[in-house]
């Protein structure tokens, strides 16, 4: 809803920007399987260690680099500068930001020591990462298209998704598996959880008014 008013500027500045959000995106899928691989010991996680704290100050680059050109893009355009894409821009870059922080998060759990390549629901897990990365993907496609249609399913699956997570996280609090193995868990479904939420916080901008942005990681109950 946001960019609805906004079709049609042609504006090459704003096209950069979106440009270099698609590249944090891209970014942050990168660094999820990256951070997988890590996780189910198809690689060492010390072979990752660079490459995923490269990508990350990558991430962190392309965000400085976006606030950098929004401020120009508002000092050229002063009163005709367009306030509410800017504030969307800002905020959807943050939020890709910490998805970059949430991936090496994950990283840090195998460098950590955690193996997934054995426990009995590795298939499982492995599917839910897959399926999560797959979501990266999608809210990249979403964003770049308007696709009113497809936020809306995303949002709503999305809610579903985190409901499930958050379930399987508190199991861990009753589980008999050794406390190592627990907190892992409960950790790695900490870590879809959020990914989830700051995707859907992506993805609002296309169907919500700015006053909604930036606050549907939050609890169902507490977004009313």
């Amino acid at each position: 809803m946001v960019f609805e008013l906004f079709k049609g500027r042609g504006d090459s500045q704003v096209d950069a920007i979106e440009e270099q959000i698609g590249e944090m995106l891209a970014t942050t899928h990168e660094t999820l399987l990256m951070a997988t691989d890590a996780l189910f010991r198809r690689v060492p996680p010390d072979d990752i260690a660079k490459p995923i704290r490269k990508a990350d100050k990558s991430v962190n680059k392309v965000e400085r680099s976006i606030r950098r050109a929004l401020v120009v893009h508002s000092g050229v355009h002063g009163a005709q500068a367009d306030a509410p894409l800017l504030f969307t821009y800002m905020s959807i870059s943050k939020d890709i930001e910490r998805i970059g922080d949430i991936t090496k998060d994950m990283w840090d759990l195998a460098d950590a020591g955690v193996d997934l390549s054995m426990v009995p629901e590795k298939d499982v897990i492995e599917q839910s990462v897959a399926k999560l990365a797959d979501s990266i993907v999608e809210a990249a496609r979403i964003f770049a298209e308007r696709d009113a249609e497809g936020a809306a399913s995303f949002l709503n699956a999305g809610d579903e998704e985190r409901d499930r997570y958050e379930a399987l996280m508190l199991e861990q609090v009753d589980s008999t598996a050794d406390a190592r193995t627990a907190v892992s868990r409960a950790l790695l479904y900490r870590y879809v959880n959020r990914i989830i939420a700051h995707l859907m916080n992506v993805v609002t901008a296309v169907v919500m008014p700015l006053d909604r942005l930036d606050y549907w990681d939050e609890d169902k109950m507490d977004r009313t």
